[in-house]
């Protein structure tokens, strides 16, 4: 389905990153903390309300950016979250704090967004 939406978003010219709110997690191989993030959250992420609200994006640690998306400034650790509205960063979780802590952060972040 995410794939669909993205080759109709490419046919119509926007960029997914242009045409919502999205979770970017950058990462890297062999970071454990990613590995730990993956096993934790990965598998229920994207049926929860928070995965539906803000889908998310991988972005290795060492790639440029899609184009389209413009970050505060660059992530220098994984994995680091970025919480992009449009392509722009309106929020950042730098680590992985554990389960409940991640749940939280991100909950605040997107409770924080104004209505529209």
């Amino acid at each position: 389905m995410l794939l669909r939406s993205i080759l109709l978003l490419a046919a119509l010219g926007a960029t997914p990153a242009a045409a919502e709110l999205r979770l970017v997690m950058v990462e890297q191989p062999g970071c454990v903390w990613c590995a730990a993030w993956d096993h934790e959250i990965g598998p229920i992420y994207a049926r929860s309300e928070e995965g539906r609200q803000a889908p998310l994006v991988r972005q290795q640690l060492r790639k440029p950016l899609p184009e389209g998306f413009v970050f505060s400034r660059p992530a220098t650790f994984t994995p680091t979250f970025v919480l992009v509205d449009e392509g722009r960063e309106i929020g950042r979780i730098e680590g992985y704090p554990g389960e409940g802590f991640f749940w939280a952060l991100l909950g605040q972040m997107l409770d924080e967004l104004p209505e529209g």
